[in-house]
């Protein structure tokens, strides 16, 4: 059965089937993932925050995009060069 929700990450909505849909974990009172802190690090989630996370539907344009960032090499910036010096 196929449902209309909104995509966590980018708000838009799109219909999905929610059985096959990606999903990401979030702590409502937080905002993020059981166990993630605001500075982006892990740690061990309470039994609490996971209690009250919630699943929250990713669009397959968002997983796309994720796919790709991870699957890039990391960025690569050329040296300065400093034209004075010849």
């Amino acid at each position: 059965m196929t449902t209309i929700g909104g995509c966590y990450v980018c708000k838009r909505t799109f219909s999905f089937v929610p059985d096959s849909v990606t999903v990401v974990t979030i702590d409502p009172e937080t905002g993020l993932p059981p166990g993630m802190t605001v500075l982006g690090t892990f740690r061990e989630p309470t039994p609490e925050a996971l209690a009250r996370a919630v699943a929250e539907p990713i669009c397959p344009d968002c997983v796309g995009r994720a796919t790709q960032l991870l699957e890039s090499s990391a960025p690569r910036f050329e040296t300065w060069h400093n034209p004075d010096k010849g």
